[in-house]
């Protein structure tokens, strides 16, 4: 990738010379958890509807390679985006900088894709949805941020882009509420599309007797937010009680926070419990780990707007055992096999995984079962269609 277009990248004017219309995709990450897949499952449903398809994003990472397989262009464009980092001295002087050079570049390659709308899959680069309107072309607003618990200003500050977008969908009703709460206009304005998650193909039963310890699996980025270090303390929890078990971690951190990776394994060699852990790094694919994992655990301590990796548990037939808040409780919601915990107490986890373990026959049929009606939920296909209708709805007859 570079600055500039790659393959069909064309002129304004050109571009319907084919007939086919083009939407510019706006991502800020390269990367394949939980947001970078449902972006591409967007493109997905982009393409079966169509369109020719140009994605820029701000990093090269795997995520071009499985774009670039749907048949979409790749480019990478410097561009803003807004975290937690912008709030210090030099973080804030970086956004500024990306946002000048962002405004110039991004609005040159509006033109020059001839982009006939734009789909902004995150409120965190909302530049893209202002360069689409000042470009007079319709904006589709992808929601998938919702932190209730942020203070009102930042939470205002998210809501602000979906003011200026010509149509927004949301991820759950949670992203919505926090959206009315955050700025009720914005709510008459939002369309709840549930995330496609694609399964493993077939979903293998558990094994059927919990011989040995415990397998318990947590799936996601190494943060604090996400709970990994409450999974490991309840996994302390487990052992200490006399209960085997095991915990397999498959995610990495963000760069930059390699300090808290060092933390959790000083907790892990702290605890006992260096045997028990298996640190597996970051894997395109969940589903080997998911179908070797007895339990998988979704310990997050604050809002999720969703849960990528709680439906994925459940397609996969395992049972889960996930935190009682936001967004999650809507992604494990009406599965029998889910059990619900306080966010961050690991003493609950560990008494969940204990009556998964002694009603392990119960809760393994009924994981078989819950992996049936997540498949027909979440079928990458419905959502695919659904994304693609909202696009088309947008961008009406340009």
């Amino acid at each position: 990738m570079s600055g500039a277009p790659v393959g069909s990248a064309r002129p304004s004017g050109a571009a319907r010379r084919d007939g086919v219309r083009t939407v510019l995709v706006a991502h800020p990450g390269a990367e394949l958890y939980g947001s970078d897949r449902v972006m591409l499952e967007s493109v997905a449903g982009f393409r079966e509807a169509g369109w020719r398809v140009v994605v820029t994003l701000c990093d090269d990472g795997p995520l071009v390679g499985e774009l670039e397989a749907l048949g979409a262009r790749v480019v990478r464009t410097r561009t803003p985006v807004l975290r937690k980092s912008a709030l210090r001295p030099a973080g804030f002087v970086r956004l500024v900088a990306d946002t000048l050079v962002g405004a110039v570049r991004g609005l040159s390659l509006v033109r020059r894709t001839g982009a006939d709308a734009l789909y902004v899959s995150t409120v965190t680069v909302p530049l893209w949805t202002l360069l689409g309107r000042l470009a007079r072309r319709p904006v589709l607003l992808h929601v998938h941020e919702a932190e209730a618990s942020a203070p009102a200003l930042v939470r205002r500050a998210l809501a602000l882009p979906v003011l200026a977008a010509t149509g927004v969908v949301a991820n759950s009703e949670f992203s919505v509420g926090v959206l009315r709460g955050a700025l009720p206009a914005t709510v008459r304005r939002a369309t709840v599309v549930h995330n496609g998650v694609p399964g493993p193909g077939h979903a293998t039963p558990a094994r059927e007797r919990l011989d040995g310890p415990v397998r318990m699996l947590y799936v996601g980025r190494l943060s604090a937010r996400k709970g990994v270090d409450v999974a490991v303390e309840a996994l302390g929890e487990l052992v200490a009680g006399g209960c085997p078990a095991e915990l397999d971690v498959v995610g990495a951190v963000y760069p930059g926070y390699e300090w808290f990776e060092q933390q959790l394994r000083d907790r892990v060699a702290e605890l006992g419990l260096s045997d028990a852990v298996r640190f597996h790094g970051f894997h395109p694919s969940v589903w080997a780990f998911l179908a070797d994992a007895d339990v998988a655990v979704v310990p997050s301590v604050v809002d999720e707007p969703f849960g990528n990796t709680a439906v994925e548990a459940v397609l996969a037939a395992r049972p889960l055992v996930v935190s009682a808040t936001s967004g999650l409780r809507e992604a494990a919601a009406g599965y029998a096999s889910a059990q619900r915990v306080p966010p961050g107490d690991a003493a609950a986890i560990a008494d969940a995984v204990r009556r998964i373990r002694d009603d392990w026959a119960h809760v393994r049929a009924a994981a078989l079962e819950d992996a049936a009606l997540a498949a027909d939920r979440h079928a990458p296909e419905l959502y695919r269609r659904r994304v693609a209708a909202a696009l088309a709805d947008v961008a009406g007859g340009v």
